[in-house]
């Protein structure tokens, strides 16, 4: 099949610590629709807190995920974040878009606590059609280094960056695409990856605050083989509630603390600087919205209505892509693939 013959077809690929996984997904139709799902994992240690500790194994494996998705084409959408991103809501004098780009080097030098010298700025003005002085503006830095680093690593693999996003705007494109519902109030995304957790602040369905917490399901595994004596495959095989009727809630319960204290860090911080409401749902994704026990531990140490999201509830999937994954098993782990992939360039 000619997956790219058109250029409606978008590939989403997700660079995680843990596992590299690719969505294509082909927009010429009403609604988009999910043609291919390659998921592969990463050698233990290969990617460490976000750094690439051995490029030419992780460049071999981006290589074989997209020679079994069959790309004809090499571009791709792939993504940065972590603490070398920032991505904060500012109030700037109202001007145009063109006038703004002038003058957004000064405005970040404000903002942004990184060499300006060393970064890469864009921005977007959240209320473009409004009268007032002031308009609000969302600001977005990364260092050069990361997202040339980042390209240099699709480039060993023989990809292309076709558009270079951030993690946390693609895990809001999902989210938006997937739950139009939950688009008002203070919703908070959490993505639990393989060693770092995401948090994603959204204000009436605009992204205004991101926070990164070292904790994922790497630091639940090891916890389980200390307490438990058991190997890595065995507990993992736990986490994922396969243990032969393992009661893993106590367990939970005495970890989530940790990934509660940061959300709540992050959503007080937010509205000490608006002065809006509380968090009012909580969204989870990624590897840690698969562990047993995790989501109602979070809801009840929150006091929030936690649920896990689908990224696939308002995508449409070709019947032939469930045949080779486990699309009800991996979907919270595909949610910044997908959106990365919802994306037409």
């Amino acid at each position: 099949m000619q997956l790219f013959a058109r250029s409606k077809v978008s590939a989403g690929l997700d660079i995680g610590s843990g596992f590299v996984k690719l969505v294509v997904i082909d927009h010429s139709k009403a609604q988009p629709e999910i043609v291919r799902v390659v998921m592969n994992p990463l050698v233990p240690d290969a990617i460490v807190e976000g750094e690439v500790m051995d490029p030419v194994l992780v460049s071999e494996t981006l290589r074989t995920v997209a020679q079994s998705a069959g790309l004809k084409k090499k571009d791709v959408i792939a993504a940065v974040g972590g603490h070398d991103v920032i991505i904060k809501k500012i109030q700037m004098d109202r001007m145009s878009d063109a006038d703004a780009r002038e003058v957004i080097r000064w405005e970040a030098e404000q903002h942004v606590p990184f060499d300006m010298e060393s970064v890469q700025l864009d921005f977007q003005i959240l209320d473009p059609d409004a009268d007032a002085p002031q308009m609000a503006v969302l600001l977005v830095a990364a260092k050069r280094d990361l997202v040339e680093n980042r390209m240099s690593l699709l480039s060993d693999a023989g990809l292309t960056a076709a558009v270079m996003d951030v993690d946390a705007f693609a895990l809001h494109n999902a989210f938006e695409q997937n739950y139009p519902d939950a688009q008002s109030g203070l919703v908070a995304l959490v993505n639990v990856g393989h060693e770092t957790t995401n948090v994603n602040l959204l204000d009436d369905g605009i992204p205004v605050l991101v926070r990164d917490i070292p904790f994922g399901c790497r630091r639940l595994r090891e916890a389980l083989q200390r307490e438990r004596g058991v190997t890595a495959d065995e507990a993992e095989t736990i986490l994922q509630g396969k243990g032969n009727g393992v009661d893993l809630r106590a367990f939970v319960a005495d970890r989530v603390d940790e990934l509660a204290v940061g959300i709540e860090r992050a959503a007080a911080f937010m509205t000490a600087q608006t002065g809006g409401t509380e968090v009012g749902r909580v969204f989870l994704s990624g590897g840690g919205a698969r562990v047993s026990g995790l989501v109602d531990a979070l809801g009840n140490r929150l006091g929030v209505r936690t649920e896990v999201t689908n990224p696939l509830q308002r995508v449409g999937v070709r019947p032939e892509v469930g045949e080779s994954i486990a699309l009800d098993e991996v979907g919270p782990m595909l949610m910044l693939a997908v959106g990365l992939a919802l994306r037409v360039w």
